[in-house]
C-alpha cells in the first residue's frame, strides 16, 4: 500500500494539503514541472502529491511554502473539526471536495470585482448549467 493511502484512497489531511499546493500553484501561474524543478522533483510526485495519493514531508512542505513565499500554515487552512468517522478534535473537513482548475480559480479571483447584480447573474448561469435549483432565493 502506497504512503498515504488506506482502504478509502488517501487520508483527508493529505488531499486537503495537496489540493491547497495545487490551488496555489496555479494562482501563481505555475504548473506541475515547474514547481518540480524548483523542488528537485519530477512533475509526476508533485501530481502525486497534489491528489494526496503521496505524504509530503514536512521539509519539503517547508519548500514549497518557501517557494510559494506563503507561510505553512496557509496549507492547513480551511481545515475544520468533527470529521465524520473521526474521534472530537482528532479530524478535519474540508471547505469543498471539488478538484480546482485554473478556472475555478480563477472565478473565484475576478466574481469579487463584479456587481452584486453581475455576480448574481453569473450564480444564475453557473446553476443553471450545473443543474442546481437556486438554494438561497
Amino acid at each position: 500500500m502506497a504512503r498515504g493511502v488506506g482502504e478509502d484512497g488517501p487520508h483527508p489531511v493529505d488531499r486537503h494539503v495537496g489540493r491547497r499546493v495545487c490551488e496555489k500553484r496555479i494562482s501563481l501561474g505555475y504548473n506541475q514541472s515547474d514547481l518540480g524543478r524548483a523542488l528537485g522533483l519530477t512533475f509526476q510526485q508533485i501530481q502525486k502529491y497534489e491528489k494526496g495519493a503521496n505524504r509530503i514531508s514536512a521539509s519539503k512542505l517547508w519548500d514549497i511554502a518557501r517557494f510559494f513565499k506563503v507561510d505553512i500554515g496557509y496549507f492547513f487552512q480551511g481545515l475544520g473539526e468533527n470529521q465524520p468517522g473521526m474521534a472530537e478534535g482528532e479530524g478535519s473537513v474540508f471547505d469543498h471536495d471539488f478538484p480546482s482548475t485554473r478556472y475555478t480559480i480563477e472565478i473565484s479571483r475576478l466574481a469579487p470585482q463584479l456587481s452584486t447584480r453581475q455576480q448574481k447573474l453569473a450564480l444564475e448561469l453557473i446553476r443553471e448549467m450545473a443543474g442546481k435549483p437556486d438554494t438561497y432565493a
